[in-house]
Order: structure tokens, then sequence, then C-alpha cells
């Protein structure tokens, strides 16, 4: 049977990756979506710990939903600004973007 211990070893696992990404990507675009691996294994951890510790009140799932939806505003704003970045510099390598000003 799987139990919690199961889910928070996939969601550590997942987050794990997600940090390898962030540290270790050069360009924007792949930044972003590990930041988006991270944010979908905090949401297998709350969905987990709402499923297995009260499973008759569905607030893991609503904040689940809340997160997804706070990630989707983060990829929105977050591609705004690659397109301006690469729309004045012409490069999405975070290494190039070293400065303030433009």
């Amino acid at each position: 049977m799987i139990g919690l211990v199961h889910f928070l070893t996939v969601a550590a696992i997942v987050f794990a990756i997600g940090l390898y990404g962030v540290l270790s990507k050069r360009t924007i675009v792949g930044i972003l979506m590990s930041i988006e691996l991270m944010l979908n294994a905090v949401n297998i951890n709350l969905i987990a710990f709402s499923r297995f510790i009260t499973p008759e009140v569905l607030t893991g799932q609503i904040f689940a939903i809340f997160t997804i939806t706070v990630a989707a505003a983060e990829v929105a704003v977050g591609m705004a600004m690659i397109f301006r970045v690469y729309y004045d510099r012409n490069t999405v390598h975070a290494a190039r973007l070293d400065e303030m000003r433009w």
C-alpha cells in the first residue's frame, strides 16, 4: 500500500531536481521551469498531508489550487520579463544579465 512516506519521498525528489535546475541552469526559461518543479513538489506535499491527516477536510487541495494560481501568475510575469530582456539585450542567459542599467 502506498503511504504518506512514499508521497513525501517523491515530493523530495521532485524538489531536489527543481533545486538542482535553479542552481545549474543558465537560461531564464530553465530557471523558471525549475521553480515550477519546486512548486509542484509543494503541491504534492499539501495534497498528501491533506489526504492522510485530515481526509474529510479539503484544506490541502484548496491550498494547492491557490499555489497553482500563484504559479500561473508567476509564469505570466516571468515570460513577460523574458520577452522584454530578450528584446533589449538579445539574450536570455542569466549570467549575461549582471547589470542593472540598460
